[in-house]
């Protein structure tokens, strides 16, 4: 009776596995980085802490249409004067 590791001499038919096996790896390594190491890297998730912060509601309401651009402006000055601008962020006009 001949094994699957000496098929005519041969490694076999069990040796196509081995690619299948590495790629599986790399989508395995590959998808563990992305949910753990890069996800701090500008990913979706970054900001999550600050999704309450009034300039981002604000922001939400003005995207979503529930204010039209002077409210959102003016409410805006309004913060930056309270809350001040962040380092980093442009000024409004």
């Amino acid at each position: 009776m001949q094994t699957l590791a000496h098929w005519d001499g041969g490694p076999g038919p069990w040796i196509l596995l081995f690619p299948l096996i590495w790629a599986a790896v790399v989508v395995g390594a590959v998808t563990v980085l992305r949910r753990t190491v890069w996800r701090g890297r500008g990913g979706p998730r970054r900001f999550a802490a600050d999704d309450n912060s009034p300039l981002t509601v604000l922001g939400h309401r003005f995207a979503s249409g529930e204010i039209d651009e002077d409210e959102y402006w003016r409410r805006l000055s309004v913060l930056d004067e309270q809350f001040g601008r962040r380092p980093g962020k442009g000024g409004a006009a």
